[in-house]
């Protein structure tokens, strides 16, 4: 197949990772012409720019594509993806986030190549302007009209855009995100040595929270949980992975409550690093408002660890309650805190936990399960416009 990749910036993040398993599947597993298209991958999250550029397949920066709005590099951004897209003569264009998303598929419209478009999670959203949220939503529903099919990376995103009335049912299917499962089988390091790296003491039950310091993503509430936790069990420590604009913030909210010495945060990490560090933990938390279907939460589960999340989005596609973790009312304090309780109480309860996740979702989490079935969704599509 001749399939362009079109994303926004290839920072760090789960759309990101996904997009560059499927593009490096596609070339390495099944001899695909694939080409990966997409704008500079700036921010404080961190590139994967350099690993597509050793990923041996067509890969092209577009300097004025970036994800705030300008009309004019819009523009010019649309004029060269049309460019680009003439020269290549693919099958299919393949979009991802909300950009990117909508400047593809117009792209690909006009020059008549089916287009197929994954939501990663809703570019309209919770915690968003009015007015941006109904600006999002009406320029979602444009694009779908120039889109064949959509790709969801969990149930609940097709149903939010049902609900919008982006596109009707028949127009989406739902493959989970899929990723590299080995080394959250088996790290590459030991969780001692990680541990001891970390400052961590061998006796400690740690609490680990994976996202970036940004709005939305809900560090604040792990910290508010905290007291009561470190009141029944002052050996735990939290473990806060990433960084970002609210560094700053959420390190005087923990000062003030006077509970630094339970906080270690380790900066911006590698995706390489992301296994060792779960495994180092004891309990995985996720605390985020807005999420398509966060990655960590299968990764904790297929590295043998319980959960607790939020129920929000496709967080209860994975979080079963009383199964695999536990899943909260989102913005919850007493409930995480208590949820958080019980588990540090019970290690036998965590092991259990961690199993049924392990057992559950392994499998289903494989990047090269997720790349055969959008494969098969090429397939059909390249079938009915043959």
């Amino acid at each position: 197949m001749n399939v362009v990749h079109f994303i926004t910036r290839l920072i760090i993040g789960g759309a990101q990772e996904n997009t560059l398993l499927t593009v490096e599947d596609q070339h390495r597993d099944f001899g695909d012409k694939v080409t990966l298209i997409t704008g500079p991958g700036l921010g404080p999250e961190g590139s994967l720019e350099e690993r597509a550029r050793r990923g041996g397949f067509d890969f092209r920066v577009l300097p004025e594509l970036h994800r705030a709005i300008h009309p004019w590099k819009d523009w010019k951004t649309y004029c060269s993806l049309v460019a680009m897209l003439r020269e290549i003569k693919p099958d299919i264009v393949h979009t991802h986030s909300s950009k990117a998303g909508i400047i593809g598929r117009a792209a690909a419209a006009k020059l008549g190549i089916p287009a197929i478009h994954t939501i990663h999670g809703a570019s309209f959203h919770f915690g968003q302007n009015p007015i941006a949220y109904e600006l999002y939503r009406l320029a979602e529903k444009w694009a779908a009209r120039r889109c064949a099919k959509f790709i969801s990376v969990c149930d609940s995103m097709t149903e939010q855009y049902v609900t919008a009335k982006i596109a009707s049912h028949d127009k989406f299917v739902t493959i989970y995100s899929g990723m590299e499962v080995e080394p959250f089988l088996s790290p590459p390091r030991s969780r001692e040595v990680v541990r001891q790296e970390l400052g961590l003491e061998p006796g400690n039950v740690v609490i680990g929270k994976i996202g970036r310091l940004f709005p939305l993503k809900g560090q604040e509430y792990v910290i508010a949980a905290a007291p009561a936790v470190i009141a029944q069990h002052p050996h735990v420590t939290f473990l806060l992975v990433g960084d970002g604009i609210l560094r700053m913030e959420i390190e005087k909210y923990i000062a003030d409550l006077g509970l630094t010495q339970h906080f270690v945060f380790t900066g911006l990490v590698p995706p390489d690093r992301v296994p060792e560090l779960i495994h180092a933990m004891d309990i995985v938390v996720h605390t985020s408002l807005w999420e398509g279907l966060a990655r960590v939460l299968p990764q904790g589960l297929i590295a043998g660890k319980p959960v607790i999340s939020y129920d929000v989005d496709g967080a209860r596609e994975v979080v079963v309650s009383g199964e695999t973790g536990y899943l909260l009312p989102p913005q919850s304090i007493d409930e995480l805190s208590h949820a958080i309780n019980i588990l540090v109480s019970d290690s036998a309860l965590r092991e259990s936990f961690g199993r049924a996740g392990r057992e559950r979702f392994t499998e289903q989490f494989r990047h090269q399960t997720m790349t055969r079935r959008i494969r098969e969704v090429y397939a059909e599509l390249r079938k009915g416009h043959s």
